[in-house]
């Protein structure tokens, strides 16, 4: 093994001690109770809320995922999905954080998400609850996949290793990490791993930017590369059989494909999926204070501000600097990588990379415990074993951990899986199936509880439907799939809630007590 690798080993095994110490230090907490596993006792402080909640949401495709999309084909996609993305989380933090604390705290408690819109809606038949645990447990095993696919990545283009060992080994870890620490210690690894990615960012940006002769010289040189720069379109990489061209050292594309407007606002509705991202609305039902969550949205939006279009801008200086490195879709989501490791001493490249590590952890430790409480807390408890004690919970919590990082990693044995299109799926499965009926739930009194049942099932199936069936016809109908989702299950939440009898008395009066709730200053 050489010089380079062995201090790549280095600076990435001191990460993953601190890591691993985090996780021991919240042990004894998090076995005290199936709460401070699950939620770590509604005791976060605002600035790990909003830390924890951005980094376990963007996960590796910030570094890998988005990057690669601007490197493949320039700014039009990536740019729109960023804007995309920090409109939805600057408006999640605005308007539902605070009366999501509230609410769930007032119904019964609650500590997911399954939960709170069951008690929201009073269940007996806990219809509801277990429609939202089976889609949780479905997509975040995809989501859970992105992320090994992401070390997968990372370690097999590092060591030359092959992809499937190194995938399976990121697994583990994780799932040793996370099952070990619980809530707590996954919230404040992910206050450590968001530092570490957004200072990854900066660096690689920083460094890209000097290399290829100041922005000046980025610009001049991705103007030469049809469709690269357009706002409103996208470059066409020339292929065959799946790789692009290349003629005299220079990479081929084809003519540009325009966007028109619906295309536009459909990748823009990627900020829709914010208002259904169980791993982010669990941080704001964890926070110690509902009036400290003001401070947490400044440093969520500024934080996500700034890293999202360092990552987008790494894709396209990415591209000027290294034209023809990465001749596929899959590959060009190693640009991260590439720029690291080029541009750095190998023991401060690998302290750099820790920043994907640090996207992986942060996010799959996130779903592989919120998947778990969704069958343990919500199936396990709520359905199957009602007389369950917490330590048989808890017991369930970690066995259904260790299920879906299993289903997670065979998905993600297909070395050429693009993580941006896999992390979209998913992100649209969260946005169409929680998203609209979070807002109901919180802000219109008059949703009933069938109607949520109908726009939760319409939502969560039209993802389905129109990825698989409708998109692949092409033309104007080859739009993301969140966006006609959400509007569907919006649509059908509305209809059936007007056209079913209103709720009682009681959920009304306690929706008039939330929206009315005074907070501490």
């Amino acid at each position: 093994m050489g010089a380079d690798k062995i201090q790549y080993i280095i600076a990435m095994t001191v990460y993953i001690g601190a890591v691993i110490a985090i996780g021991f230090n919240y042990a004894k907490r998090a076995s005290e109770s199936s709460d401070n596993y699950l939620i770590g006792g509604r005791s976060l402080g605002p600035w790990v809320t909003a830390m924890a909640a951005e980094a376990s949401d963007m996960s590796g495709w910030l570094l890998m995922g988005l990057p690669g999309v601007a490197y493949w084909c320039g700014l039009g996609e990536a740019v729109w999905t960023a804007i995309g993305l920090l409109i939805g989380t600057y408006l999640n933090w605005l308007f539902v954080a605070k009366r999501l604390r509230t609410y769930s705290h007032v119904a019964g408690d609650a500590i997911t998400i399954p939960d709170f819109l069951s008690n929201r809606f009073r269940e007996n038949k806990k219809i509801i609850l277990t429609i939202a645990a089976l889609f949780i447990l479905v997509f975040f095993c995809v989501y859970a996949a992105s992320c090994f696919v992401a070390v997968g990545k990372l370690f097999s283009t590092l060591f030359g290793v092959e992809y499937v060992y190194m995938m399976l080994l990121g697994a583990i870890f994780v799932v040793v990490y996370t099952f070990i620490g619980g809530f707590l210690a996954e919230s404040a690894s992910d206050f450590m791993q968001g530092i570490v990615m957004f200072i990854a960012l900066g660096f690689v940006l920083a460094f890209g930017i000097f290399k290829a002769g100041g922005l000046s010289e980025v610009i001049e040189n991705a103007k030469a590369i049809p469709g690269f720069l357009d706002f409103f379109g996208v470059a066409s990489p020339s292929l065959a059989d799946g790789v692009q061209q290349v003629s005299a050292g220079k990479p081929l594309f084809g003519e540009p494909v325009k966007y028109g407007p619906l295309v536009i606002i459909s990748t823009l509705s990627w900020g829709l999926g914010y208002f259904g991202m169980p791993q982010v609305l669990l941080k704001f039902m964890a926070i110690r204070k509902p009036s400290e969550l003001k401070m947490s949205r400044r440093i969520a939006t500024v934080w996500c501000a700034i890293s999202l279009f360092a990552a987008v801008l790494i894709g396209i200086i990415g591209r000027i600097l290294y034209p023809d490195a990465l001749l596929t879709s899959s590959s060009s989501e190693s640009i991260f990588i590439l720029m690291s490791s080029s541009f750095f001493l190998p023991l401060l490249a690998g302290l750099v990379m820790a920043g994907i590590l640090a996207a992986t952890i942060s996010s799959s430790d996130s779903y592989l415990l919120i998947a778990a409480s969704a069958f343990s807390k919500n199936v396990y408890h709520g359905i199957l074993k009602k007389d369950a004690t917490d330590k048989q919970v808890l017991a369930m919590s970690r066995a259904t951990l260790i299920v879906v990082a299993i289903i997670a990693a065979i998905i993600a044995l297909d070395e050429d899986s693009v993580i941006f299109k896999v992390v979209s799926f998913a992100w649209a499965g969260f946005g169409a199936t929680f998203g609209p009926i979070m807002l109901f739930s919180l802000f219109w009194k008059r949703v009933t509880r069938v109607g949520a049942i109908a726009g939760m099932v319409a939502g969560g199936g039209m993802v389905f439907i129109w990825k698989l069936l409708v998109r692949p016809l092409g033309g104007i109908v080859d739009i993301y799939e969140l966006f006609p989702a959400f509007v569907v299950s919006c649509l059908v939440i509305l209809i059936v809630s007007l056209l079913t009898e209103k709720p009682s008395q009681e959920i009304q009066e306690e929706f008039e007590y939330v929206r009315n709730y005074k907070y501490d200053i």
